[in-house]
C-alpha cells in the first residue's frame, strides 16, 4: 500500500495593520454595563460582602482589644 499525498488546507488569522481594534465593543458602554450589573445583581453583591466585611471588622477588633489586654 503506497502513501497517497493529502491536500491540507489551513486557516490563518491575522490583524491588519492599519486597523487594530482588537476588542472596541468591550469598554464601549462600560460605564452603563457596570452600572447595570450593579443594579440587576446588588442582592447578591451585598450577601457576599457583608459577612466579608464583617468577619475582616471582628478580627481587626480582636486584635485591637488582644493588643490593649496585654499592654500593662
Amino acid at each position: 500500500m503506497g502513501k497517497m499525498p493529502v491536500r491540507m488546507k489551513a486557516v490563518v488569522y491575522a490583524l491588519s495593520p492599519f486597523q487594530q481594534q482588537v476588542m472596541p465593543g468591550l469598554w464601549k458602554d462600560i460605564t452603563t454595563k457596570i452600572h447595570h450589573k450593579v443594579s440587576e445583581n446588588w442582592i447578591s453583591a451585598t450577601l457576599l460582602i457583608t459577612p466579608v466585611v464583617g468577619t475582616y471588622q471582628y478580627a481587626m477588633y480582636y486584635k485591637e482589644q488582644e493588643k490593649l489586654s496585654h499592654r500593662y
